[in-house]
């Protein structure tokens, strides 16, 4: 039971006679207890049939006891409030001459899109819906709910019956008036498009969905979610429990799109608060004494005492390490402890997760600092040398950049990670993310119990290894009993432990509530930026129309390969002709892989015949 939920029943007890709460699912011990003070009945059913039939069960429970009252208000849990107070609300409209009304409304359009053809009506949105004795006694009401229809999927849900409701009843001779009309609006959707006017306006609900819908779309109507949360702040409302509730339902990628999550810190200090400090522990892993050298060099930018913790690969002297720590000019550093850990055996992540498990599970640290002095393989020089500085500058520059990003964990007490943004210069990783890493990535959410859903296509997650952390948002992966021997690396196509779970970190942060952040100096946000803007203004070169219209049509393209002959005809028959490739699907990808298989036999054949060594691609 995310807190948003009793925030927003607590409101609202102030204004009814009585509070039924309808469960869809099951109900923990621990929900019950936060459901139970704003609420005087609780009723749980089957997840069957959204918030519609949940509606229709509560209107069933009831029975001949709605008759006691004089408005029956039906709303769900799509929204975060009170963001600015319900009173005036429920004042306005009571005075306005009407059998429903709603918060805000859809206006008209067409064609509807939900199904491309015929007419969307007007109608109040569904998240508020509020009904008066002539209409809820009435027969048309009692029909209305009797005949609802089974509502399996959320398209059911609006098509049959948000988008009718009002239709059915006003033509039925019942008024409704809503209190923020869309047509006081710059857009026919304010509840998604205009959340911000909404608030300024006096509404007390904020909806869920600018928050969590797919962010091309957002950025196509410029809807900016970090704005809106600013603006909720200075509404006071509590900004922590819209975040608690983000990370455990939002794919981490769309939250840190759709709310703006990442951080250009300057590099002088104007956020820590050295009054309310952290117990922090500085976990380092390197390959090489040199290695160690080098990263601790880099956290002497660390301004604040802490736990020192080297990790070294089996094959490095030990001693000649341990000196080298005792040596190190780190004032800051207490207890300073040096591990070794088996080569070549998930390298830094089991070192962190293995080697130092008994240290995380202690409880002594509030946060942990993660760096190593490895660098990526098969990777030119320059690509390899701005990884270095990438990842630790971005962490560590200065000890007034480093004292900004603790500065963050003390403003929001729901802050679970803080890393560098996964690097797109000099690497190939934006778009195939998750490469090879999903499927067993999913096997492990399912055995730690992580349902936050997964990025569709690259994750957002510290995919150079290096992060800082609340070492409370952790602690899925930390209480695993994980093995050096999980972690030797599979044959070839298999996936590796190790770089699932750089790709699982904030999943499981997310799952206990945690949000994540990334953060950049303003030098790496500079170059970033001018880059990545060049590459998206060459992609959408070759195709028309604004970025959410180019990324729809390549997707509905399909994958292009090398763009070959075979590949652009399966795009023009997937983009002009779907339906014909619906029906050949089945048939031509058992023949595609043939064919490909063989391709590959020939070409091997051929090299072999004429002498051609094999080659090593760098991946």
């Amino acid at each position: 039971m995310d807190d948003y939920i009793p925030v927003a029943l607590a409101g609202l007890r102030e204004h009814a006679a009585r509070v039924l709460v309808v469960v869809n699912g099951k109900l923990t011990d621990q929900g019950r207890a936060a459901l139970e003070p704003v609420s005087d009945e609780i009723l749980v059913r089957e997840n069957e049939g959204f918030d519609i039939w949940a509606h229709k069960a509560a209107l069933d429970h009831v029975g001949a006891g709605l008759a006691e009252f004089d408005e029956v208000l039906l709303t769900n849990d799509t929204w975060f409030g009170p963001v600015r107070p319900y009173g005036p609300v429920f004042e306005r409209m009571g005075e306005r001459a009407v059998h429903f009304w709603g918060m805000t409304d859809h206006a008209r359009e067409e064609p509807n899109p939900f199904t491309g053809k015929g007419v969307l009506p007007y109608h109040v949105q569904s998240f508020w819906i509020a009904v008066r004795r002539e209409m809820f006694l009435s027969e048309a009401w009692a029909s209305y709910w009797r005949d609802l229809p089974q509502m399996p999927s959320y398209f059911d849900a609006v098509l049959k019956h948000e988008a009718l409701f009002t239709e059915h009843f006003t033509e039925r001779g019942y008024a409704v008036d809503v209190a923020y009309a869309s047509a006081d609006y710059p857009t026919d959707h304010p509840a998604l498009f205009n959340p911000d006017l909404l608030m300024a306006d006096g509404c007390p609900v904020l909806k869920r969905r600018p928050f969590f819908h797919y962010p091309p779309f957002l950025d196509r109507h410029a809807v900016i979610g970090r704005q809106n949360l600013v603006r909720v702040a200075e509404h006071g409302y509590p900004v922590e429990v819209i975040l608690q509730n983000l990370a455990r339902n939002v794919a981490p990628k769309t939250l840190n799109a759709d709310v703006g999550m990442l951080e250009v810190l300057p590099g002088v200090d104007v956020s820590y608060d050295p009054e309310r400090p952290f117990r922090v522990a500085v976990m380092v892993h390197a390959g090489s004494a040199a290695a160690v050298v080098r990263v601790l060099r880099r956290v002497g930018s660390i301004p604040v005492p802490f736990d020192l913790f080297v990790s070294i690969v089996d094959d490095v002297d030990v001693q000649e390490v341990e000196r080298l720590v005792a040596a190190a000019e780190l004032p800051q550093a207490g207890r300073r402890e040096v591990r070794r850990t088996p080569a070549r055996r998930g390298r830094d992540m089991s070192a962190f997760f293995i080697g130092w498990r008994d240290v995380l599970r202690a409880g002594e640290h509030d946060l942990v600092i993660k760096v190593h002095g490895r660098t990526p393989s098969k990777r030119n020089v320059n690509a390899t040398r701005y990884f270095r500085r990438y990842q630790l500058d971005n962490l560590l520059l200065s000890p007034g950049h480093v004292a900004n990003i603790l500065g963050l964990f003390q403003r929001e007490q729901g802050l679970g990670l803080v890393f560098p943004p996964p690097m797109h210069i000099g690497y190939a990783t934006p778009g195939r993310g998750w490469h090879a890493y999903r499927d067993r990535g999913k096997d492990i959410a399912e055995m730690l119990g992580i349902e936050v859903p997964f990025d569709g296509i690259s994750p957002l997650a510290p995919l150079g290894g290096m992060w800082i952390a609340r070492t409370a948002a952790l602690r899925l992966l930390t209480e695993a009993d994980w093995t050096y021997d999980e972690f030797i690396k599979p044959s070839k196509g298999g996936a590796e432990l190790s770089k699932v779970l750089e790709r699982m970190v904030p999943l499981a942060a997310g799952e206990l509530g945690f949000h994540t952040r990334t953060v950049l100096t303003p030098e790496h946000a500079a170059i970033s930026h001018v880059s990545l803007e060049y590459k998206v203004d060459q992609l959408s070169s070759t195709t028309p129309g604004y970025p959410v219209d180019q990324i729809q049509y390549l997707h509905r393209a399909g994958w292009m390969g090398a763009g070959g002959m075979v590949a652009m005809t399966r795009m023009y028959m997937r983009t002009n002709h779907p339906r014909t490739m619906q029906v050949l699907n089945p048939v031509l990808s058992p023949a595609g892989r043939i064919a490909r298989g063989v391709m590959r036999r020939g070409k091997a054949v051929v090299r072999r015949v004429r002498g051609i060594p094999e080659t090593k691609v760098e991946q």
